[in-house]
């Protein structure tokens, strides 16, 4: 966006706005002239959901909102875009979420919809308007973001001035160490960086930056040590000499092991020379904001150079969560602290620090309904886990739908609580909520850099590509031996770019003209790891088949991912024993659909004993569930007529209480379609003709008890007590926002003529407790099942 020259001419372009508009001119050449910055948006307001709110603009170093009036679908859309979202379904006139305070920016908007920018809209210029805060413009966005689209992460506030704050490190040791947890608090200020004055600086302002840097919890600085320390660099312009008054202080400030480990520590400490720039004062938070700029504070106007006569540049130290804690005896002392299981998780969500909130409750994990979910309680949230303040409070199940029960709703904390059962709920009813209404969160966490060690390379876009990674100083490709959804997954977070959507194991078709030489191999991922550096691989040593361009590993990203998940009730609701027919077999011997002692038997004579049940197969995600394979390579299968999308899509086993597998059977997906959907949802896939196969989010594929290889061959079973376990996508073929849940496992009795099947549950639904409890079930004494 153009600057429109002077204060004064600014005022005169605004009277002359009939005729021709401020934000159509380009900016005059000049040597003092620095372009203007972007028009930057945000949704704001209450109550309201994460896609809608009133529509507030920052022009001219103010935030402003918009008029109503003349106002249509097109300017939503307009919008909508800005704010990152792919459309818009309505808008509301009226301050229907409230009003706003400040400028007016934008009265009597006329866009045609396809604008890439508001500003190319007509309007009557900027900041012209004839409105009141009475006739503010919202808009309701639909709930698709836009590919890539990077939050600005301006928070929701009247006075946001300040937007981007950091920790300078200033001991030589930290400069070089991440995360950063103690230094002065800087704020952006034009081009360049300011300090705070700490006059009245207190822990409750600490709590709130270290929240905002991802830390759970502020600690006691040694004000003194910083203060001399700034004196004697001031002075002398290098550091305290050994033995001075200056170097005992910064020797107090260590542990006392510390200071025999490190005796040459004083000489590594240096304040740097460096004229401070002071831009805010008389700071006042109450410690429950999520951002600096949610405090009350002072600019400094005029002349800062006699500022903070009495005082010095803030200084925040900073207690890191467990994830990013360094040095052992800080991880003993945290574990230490939360012996037991703890009663809140986040899942779903691609990157460390977000996902759907679940909690602990009668030994069963539930969900939290999104009815008044606030900033507040999601920042209690964050900090109970081990992160900082809560980035993002998300509404309507934005990181995917759960399963089982909605322990808490209208949860109102106050933003003090060390835990978040120590706020105020209400227990649910069946009519209050839904899972489409699941809350979930994004916590502020520290910076590592991880993201500056790994980058794509040849890609048609910015989320897919060859995987390049820097090991010491040189920049290379990963061997693809090996290479799997869990490592795509690690690779699509540490790049931020979300979920794996495909391990891709051949690159060739991707443009090869700047190829780096390989430098990893032997990659293997749990799949919960922040950075590729954090999992299993070879030393300096290659070991690779395929050193060449064409099998270096890649991925295809996406922001979103489906999640699979059995109905477990209905398993046990179905199961039940049928002596089938040999001769009715031989299709399903075919397919490996029987144990292997098949083979030695009379056919067509005799029968094979088996478990049949149904199974109801849910996408709760966010994205359709595809097969990895394209319907060129599906494969026909004769005899029972129909296409397999996938070789093994879930496996069926019989397991001893100890986890020993006694039976075992595999379900290939031969038909993934949409059998029902949830209201509102249509089905898209069908397999019918060799139609498009696939499970829609918010549908579910059945396959009836009644179809052939629905069952585990349990022939060669003994009498006895155990556990069925039934696993979806098993070899983690497809993408899914969370694997942890592909598991169901139910108790079963069998007494060599019936069984019973009961106690079904979602792998990870139960406590770790009621999970032992369940594995060592005892068994059975009659068929009553309490």
């Amino acid at each position: 966006m153009g600057s429109c020259g002077t204060w004064a001419g600014r005022e005169l372009l605004v009277l002359l706005s009939g005729m021709w508009l401020c934000a159509a001119q380009p900016s005059l050449p000049g040597p003092t002239r620095s372009p203007a910055p972007p028009l930057k948006f945000r949704l704001a307001g209450y109550p309201r959901k994460h896609n809608e709110g009133r529509v507030e603009v920052f022009y001219n170093d103010e935030w402003g909102t918009v008029c109503d009036d003349d106002f249509t679908l097109a300017n939503a859309h307009v919008l909508c875009r800005h704010l990152g979202f792919v459309a818009a379904t309505g808008w509301a006139h009226s301050a229907k979420y409230g009003k706003g305070v400040g400028r007016i920016w934008l009265d009597n908007l006329n866009c045609a919809g396809g604008e890439k920018n508001v500003g190319d809209c007509k309007h009557r210029g900027w900041g012209n308007s004839d409105c009141s805060h009475e006739e503010d413009a919202g808009v309701i966005c639909k709930d698709e973001r836009i590919p890539g689209f990077k939050d600005s992460n301006v928070i929701e506030t009247e006075q946001s001035h300040v937007e981007e704050v950091r920790l300078r490190p200033v001991v030589s040791g930290a400069r070089r160490q991440l995360p950063v947890s103690e230094g002065i608090v800087e704020v952006r200020y034009k081009d360049g960086w300011a300090q705070i004055c700490d006059e009245g600086w207190d822990s409750r302002n600490s709590h709130v930056i270290c929240g905002m840097m991802g830390f759970p919890a502020e600690k006691k600085v040694n004000r003194n040590f910083y203060k001399q320390l700034k004196r004697a660099a001031r002075t002398k312009g290098r550091s305290p000499r050994p033995g001075s008054r200056y170097s005992r202080l910064a020797n107090k400030s260590q542990p006392k092991q510390k200071r025999r480990e490190d005796i040459g520590f004083k000489k590594r400490l240096f304040m740097e020379r460096q004229q401070l720039n002071y831009r805010l004062h008389s700071v006042s938070c109450t410690g429950t904001e999520v951002h600096l700029s949610m405090c009350t504070f002072e600019f400094y106007r005029g002349n800062a150079s006699v500022a903070c006569a009495a005082g010095m540049p803030a200084v925040v130290s900073c207690v890191p969560g467990p994830l990013f804690a360094t040095g052992n005896g800080h991880k003993k002392k945290q574990r230490q602290q939360q012996q037991g299981q703890p009663r809140l998780r986040l899942k779903g969500g691609a990157k460390v620090g977000e996902g759907r909130v679940e909690v602990l409750k009668s030994s069963e994990w539930g969900t939290i309904c999104d009815d008044r979910w606030n900033l507040l309680s999601a920042s209690v949230v964050c900090r109970e886990l081990g992160f900082g303040s809560a980035k993002e409070a998300l509404t309507g199940a934005r990181m995917g739908q759960g399963t089982g029960p909605i322990h808490m709703n209208e949860v109102q904390c106050l933003g003090t609580e060390k835990s978040l059962w120590s706020c105020p709920f209400k227990n649910i009813t069946q009519e209050d909520c839904k899972h489409t209404e699941d809350a979930a969160v994004r916590c502020n966490v520290p910076y590592m850099g991880y993201e500056n060690l790994i980058r794509l390379a040849g890609g048609r876009t910015a989320f897919e590509g060859r995987v390049e990674v820097k090991r010491g100083s040189k920049w290379g490709t990963v061997c693809s031996d090996g290479w799997t959804t869990k490592e795509a997954m690690v690779a699509c977070r540490q790049l931020g770019l979300g979920y794996s959507l495909h391990a891709v194991t051949e690159t060739w078709y991707w443009d090869a003209s700047n190829v780096t030489e390989m430098v990893l191999s032997g990659v293997k991922c749990a799949g919960h790891e922040m950075s590729l550096s954090h999992c299993q691989h070879h030393g300096t040593s290659l070991n690779c088949r395929n050193t060449g361009t064409r099998f270096a590993a890649g991925v295809i990203c996406s922001e979103t991912a489906s999640d699979l998940l059995l109905h477990a009730p209905l398993v046990q609701e179905t199961a039940y024993i049928e002596d089938r027919p040999l001769h009715m077999l031989y299709c399903a011997a075919e397919e490996n659909c029987l144990s292997s002692s098949a083979r030695l038997a009379n056919w067509p004579y005799g029968h094979r004993r088996l478990l049949r049940f149904s199974s109801q197969i849910h996408n709760n995600g966010r994205a359709d569930f595809r097969p990895k394979a394209g319907r060129h390579s599906w494969v026909w299968h004769e005899c029972h007529r129909h296409y397999h999308s996938m070789d093994i899509f879930t496996h069926y086993d019989i397991l001893t209480p100890n986890g020993t597998k006694v039976a075992e059977g595999h379900k290939a997906s031969f038909c993934l379609e949409d059998t029902e959907c949830e209201e509102d949802v249509a089905k898209r896939y069908e397999c019918a003709n060799f139609g498009e196969q696939g499970i829609t989010v918010g549908c579910w594929d059945l396959y009836r008890h009644d179809i052939d290889c629905q069952w585990i061959d349990i022939t060669d079973v003994k009498p006895g007590n155990y556990i069925l376990q039934v696993v979806i996508n098993p070899n983690f073929e497809v993408a899914e926002s969370d694997f942890t849940n592909n598991a169901m496992k139910c108790n079963c009795k069998y007494d060599g003529h019936r069984i019973w099947v009961h106690s079904c549950h979602i792998g990870d639904a139960l406590s770790e407790e009621a999970s032992k409890r369940f594995e060592q079930y005892p068994g059975q004494l009659n068929n009553q099942i309490s």
